[in-house]
């Protein structure tokens, strides 16, 4: 009765074992799982971001491209204008003054005064100074206009992309530690499979070991009928005796 109670005591002791092992088990393979699918999510996030960082950059090469030409027409059709300018204020500039002197001897000669087609050259250059004037404000004002677009275009795209660059860095972050966390629960889920397995195998034995000794160790109760049977063979015995005695 011992060996039988021992072997119960052992076999109820394995069971649970197993219990522990398959709680832990379970738990593990959950989490593991858990941060597989985390991995999953975050290598798409990583994608579209990465996808993102390209169309922009994409439409910011473009912007700048568009930018450098207009710069460059704008910045020469100023430099032409200011030019002209330039030009044509220093010739009208000393027709003027060249007229002034010429007046002043011709009074003072009492000549009579220059064909009035002077004046009206002195008068259409300066409306041509007038028109090339406004030219030069539009294109100044034009390439200060694109010089800032440029300049907020830029400056918007080095935020972003700088913030892409922190969270694509925190997501490629995360996806090493939870994919060597998951890594280390499957190789933990291995060994407490491998622990669970021999365990259920020592566990097999112990049960086969009791089935083996209950036989031996349960007395199986006689009937009423063996009882009675007995018993009768027991007083006609005597009986015999008795006879044998006398």
């Amino acid at each position: 009765m011992k060996t039988q109670a021992k072997t119960e005591s052992k076999k109820a002791e394995l069971e649970g074992v197993i219990a522990k092992l398959t709680s832990k088990i379970d738990k593990a393979a959950a989490k593991s799982a858990e941060l597989k699918e985390e991995v999953k999510e975050l290598q798409a996030e990583l994608a579209e971001l990465a996808e993102s960082q390209a169309e922009m950059d994409k439409i910011r090469s473009e912007q700048h491209a568009a930018y450098s030409v207009a710069k460059e027409e704008l910045t020469a059709g100023l430099t032409g204008v200011r030019k002209a300018l330039s030009v044509l204020t220093e010739y009208y500039g000393s027709s003027a003054a060249l007229l002034q002197a010429g007046t002043s001897m011709e009074d003072a000669m009492q000549q009579p005064a220059k064909p009035a087609g002077h004046s009206k050259a002195s008068g259409a250059g300066g409306s041509i100074i007038d028109i090339l004037e406004v030219c030069e404000s539009d294109f100044a004002s034009n390439l200060a206009k694109e010089e800032t677009e440029e300049a907020d275009a830029a400056e918007d795209y080095e935020k972003t992309t700088q913030e892409n660059k922190i969270t694509k860095t925190t997501k490629e972050q995360d996806v090493k530690y939870k994919t060597a966390e998951s890594v280390s629960l499957d190789k933990e889920i291995s060994e407490l499979s491998s622990d669970k397995e021999g365990t259920s195998t020592e566990l097999d034995a112990v049960v086969a070991y009791l089935d083996e000794l209950k036989p031996k160790c349960e007395r199986k109760a006689p009937s009423y009928a063996e009882r009675k049977a007995a018993r009768e063979s027991e007083i006609e015995g005597l009986k015999e005796a008795l006879k044998l005695l006398a």
